[in-house]
């Protein structure tokens, strides 16, 4: 008895000592996990793969990048990663539509549980088929003027970032449109290519193979810049409208997340390394090739941008009347 008491006390100090041998171990000493919460090859999952690989070159282990998909506007991968340790081995992958998760019921909490970084995003346009009759914004705008509320539109889900820019350039345009939900932007795109829609606003990088494909022709950029694709130049919606900077440009935030609660360490290593893959000239030629802004804001930084997107949709959501918990409940400041 005395010999299997020692060997179970032996065994149990090479035990302690392995913890706390690897809680004396600076971050990271093992490899990283980032649960993307969208599905395999969607901007989300492809913008995450990149910059994981482009991280791991300033850090001493591996990133593997998995799906978590599912739930409330992404909710299924926040909720499984926020259900792991906050030590910086679990990040989320996640985007801008993920801010309405909490008051369509997927969560319960503010999207600043996050610490986020953001890796970019790609600007919205208006695009209409390559056989619609409209060949500039002003000739769209002014049927929709003449008919309010006829011309069909598709823009993803109500309370996506497409939806909310459909809304901005109803508003400061003064048209109306009939939207169209789909279950994502690629259904959207398909039903303008059909005939089912007169019109789609999605992201450029969802847009780029069908217009150089010519099957879709774009009309008019969401931000005050003017875009080059297909050997032609996509016109700002800014220079048509002037009241459209009260409303736009609303544009994507894609990137990952730890925990807001994990260590100044963990959030320091990450930030170090993000910051290194972010000035490393594979993102800024990724990013060139598929039709994405560069964000590069991380921390605090990241957060505020965070806040107004959940504050914009979350309210507008509820203005929608889909919004099933009222934003007030959650802390959501009205824009």
């Amino acid at each position: 008895m005395k010999i299997l008491f020692g060997v179970a006390a032996g065994a149990a100090m090479l035990v302690a000592g392995v913890g706390s041998l690897a809680m004396a171990q600076e971050y990271p000493y093992r490899d990283i996990t980032t649960a993307v919460v969208w599905g395999a090859g969607g901007g989300t999952d492809t913008i995450n793969r990149m910059i994981m690989a482009e991280m791991e070159k300033h850090l001493p282990v591996s990133v593997n990048v998995i799906n978590q998909t599912g739930g409330v506007a992404g909710s299924n991968g926040m909720v499984y990663v926020m259900n792991q340790p906050d030590d910086g081995y679990t990040l989320v992958g996640l985007s801008e539509s993920n801010v309405t998760a909490a008051v369509q019921g997927g969560w319960d909490k503010k999207f600043d549980y996050w610490y986020p970084f953001i890796v970019g995003g790609s600007p919205d346009l208006i695009s209409v088929p390559a056989s619609s009759p409209y060949s500039t914004l002003q000739e769209l705008v002014d049927a929709a003027k003449a008919a309010p509320g006829t011309i069909p539109a598709a823009a993803s889900g109500a309370g996506s970032i497409h939806h909310l820019n459909l809304l901005a350039i109803e508003r400061g345009a003064g048209a109306q449109f009939k939207f169209v939900p789909y279950k994502g932007s690629a259904p959207g795109q398909e039903a303008a290519i059909a005939g089912e829609v007169a019109l789609v606003v999605t992201s450029l990088a969802e847009q780029a193979p069908l217009i150089e494909g010519g099957e879709l022709k774009p009309l008019a950029m969401l931000t005050p810049e003017t875009a080059e694709i297909a050997g032609m130049t996509v016109p700002s919606a800014f220079d048509l409208y002037d009241g459209l900077d009260a409303y736009l440009p609303l544009k994507q935030a894609i990137g990952f997340a730890v925990h807001n609660s994990a260590s100044d360490e963990v959030k320091a290593k990450l930030t170090e390394a993000f910051d290194a893959a972010m000035v490393g000239d594979a993102v800024a030629e990724w990013a060139e090739a598929n039709n994405y802004d560069i964000g590069g804001q991380s921390g605090e930084e990241a957060q505020a941008l965070f806040s107004k997107l959940e504050s914009n949709f979350a309210y507008t959501l509820k203005e929608l009347g889909v919004a099933t918990v009222d934003p007030a409940s959650l802390g959501i400041e009205k824009p």
